[in-house]
């Protein structure tokens, strides 16, 4: 079992109900990682501002387990100064790694496997997030915060250019309001802005699905027994398989296995509702259990012994969501608050970090008496629209379709792992952390890498419809391995690209030309929202 770290210490203080209680420079609504960032990047700028975090829960609850990836490792790091903390309390990440069956693939050294062939060498970490949100919620209240827990958010005004206005409920059930220049949405999924504005929109496009628990009793993939078992599967690789995040790759679905500190091992199913679906069982985990072992050898061989744990077992459907306004004269919503796509390739700490830094700057800029406020807010919600509608286009669209395809995946695999490594993830350890404040896909330069990933994405999820239409999906997943060195930030790394350039053209064609018509995805109810030039829309006043 994982140990959390003290919670961060909340204000008790009494007043009469609905009496305000108190003015702030900045209200944030969430104590986790993405308000408590924001918090301590905005304390770091200008320690004298008053900074209230109003966080529902008196300690967090354990949290799925999470993986970060280059850009949020660097915003971890070098942003918030959590090396120490990383290092003592959480694993360090050893890459990605896929793991692909079929019908001839019977025992665990049969399925198909993609990852590297040695350690990394730009960090990543396996975090347990209910630890992580704790020590960065207990620095920011180092810094001058002032969190009131367990207190819960009942309605929020938004006067633009003004006070905003927040009634609280404490844990006597007590109401009483608050005011401040700025209000900070960090609620996570609940995105309680968006949804009592009406900003929130589900994305219809991508409809996908979660189920997933933590594990007791989980093989290790590096341990004694599969290396003695299958010896020559352990020899191929020279690094560690078992602090990757492991995915099992199926049609339709992908599972993700990532180990904590102290034993725990959490193991989440994602699917494509429109592909998948659950088979029947007497509760979610057994449910969970069943689908894997049915479906992946590795999943039959690691899970043996393993049991899930009853009291930590979730699910959620239609997962994507966004929001049609990210921040206004007042306001801005950070990390879930502000949309989510997928969880595959773990991008959600990376969002948080790109809208937790803008958010910081916005505020800072105000309080500043910079006088092109409302261009800044123009552009962030430009921004950010175009961020997240260009991400879900680029990488995730349709990219189930394919996933669980050993020869599909791997071209993708190569291009989307080197052009994040070398256009993306680079730049903030190259040119420091002001690049977080406009995120990926905003600016001109990566137009072109843009239409460049969402056109391979769409022909490998063309070309996957088709293999499955003719029954020759995952034809090539069994006894087939690729281990590659990895990437770096140097250009000279990028000799992967090629390799997955040829053999996308040897797939076009052989076989691609057949699937031409079927490029474009079919039209949907509700897509997310175009590039918008104007402000927030206006909302009313207190």
């Amino acid at each position: 079992m994982t140990t959390a770290l003290p919670a961060a210490p909340g204000r008790v203080s009494i007043s009469e109900p609905g009496s305000p209680r108190d003015t702030y420079d900045v209200a944030i609504i969430g104590g986790a990682i993405s308000g408590a960032s924001t918090a301590a990047m905005l304390l770091r700028r200008d320690p004298a501002l008053r900074v209230l975090i109003v966080e529902r829960s008196a300690q967090f609850e354990r949290r799925v387990g999470e993986s970060t990836i280059e850009i949020s490792t660097f915003f971890l790091n070098r942003v918030l100064g959590l090396a120490d903390h990383l290092n003592e309390h959480h694993y360090v990440k050893q890459g990605l790694r896929f793991w692909f069956t079929n019908d001839q693939a019977e025992r665990f050294d049969d399925c198909g496997e993609i990852g590297g062939k040695f350690l990394t060498r730009i960090p990543a970490f396996m975090v347990d997030r209910a630890v992580l949100d704790e020590e960065v919620l207990r620095r920011a209240v180092e810094l001058g915060a002032e969190c009131r827990r367990p207190e819960q958010l009942v309605r929020t005004e938004l006067a633009p250019g003004g006070q905003q206005t927040l009634t609280v409920r404490d844990a006597d059930g007590h109401e009483y309001t608050v005011r401040a220049r700025w209000v900070v949405d960090a609620s996570g999924v609940r995105a309680v802005l968006a949804r009592q504005e009406g900003w929130f929109r589900q994305n219809e496009a991508h409809p996908t699905a979660a189920v997933w628990s933590r594990w007791t009793g989980v093989k290790n993939f590096d341990g004694l027994e599969l290396h003695r078992k299958y010896p020559e599967w352990g020899a191929k690789v020279h690094g560690m398989r078992h602090l990757a995040t492991n995915h099992l790759m199926g049609e339709g679905w992908w599972c993700w296995i990532i180990p904590l500190k102290g034993g725990d091992t959490s193991i989440g199913l994602v699917y494509d509702q429109r592909q998948v679906t659950l088979p029947p069982g007497p509760n979610t985990g057994e449910r969970l259990r069943a689908f894997l072992l049915e479906r992946s050898p590795v999943a039959r061989e690691i899970l043996e012994h393993a049991r899930w744990q009853e009291d930590d077992v979730h699910y959620r459907k239609n997962l994507p969501y966004y929001t049609t306004t990210y921040a206004g004269d007042g306001f801005a919503l950070v990390g879930d608050a502000a949309g989510f796509i997928d969880p595959f390739y773990s991008p959600g700490l990376d969002w948080m970090a790109y809208t937790a830094s803008a958010a910081a700057d916005l505020i800072a800029a105000e309080r500043a008496g910079e006088s092109d406020l409302a261009q800044r807010i123009a552009r962030h919600n430009k921004d950010y629209t175009r961020a997240y509608r260009r991400w879900f286009e680029a990488i995730y669209q349709n990219k189930y379709d394919y996933m669980g395809d050993f020869e599909l995946y791997r071209v993708a695999f190569l291009f989307d792992l080197g052009l994040y490594y070398l256009f993306v993830a680079s730049q903030p350890f190259k040119h420091g952390q002001d690049v977080l404040v406009r995120p990926i896909y905003s600016l001109p330069p990566s137009t072109p890498f843009f239409y460049f990933m969402r056109f391979y994405n769409r022909r490998m999820a063309a070309m996957g419809r088709a293999r499955k239409a003719k029954g020759t999906f995952g034809r090539k997943n069994a006894k087939r391995t690729f281990l590659f060195g990895g990437f770096t930030f140097s250009f000279l790394s990028g000799r992967p690209l090629l390799s997955a350039l040829a053999r996308w053209g040897w797939l076009e064609l052989t076989e691609g030309w057949r699937s031409w018509a079927d490029t474009i995805p079919a039209p949907v109810t509700q897509r997310p929202p175009r590039e918008v030039s104007q402000a927030a829309p206006a909302v009313p006043t207190a």
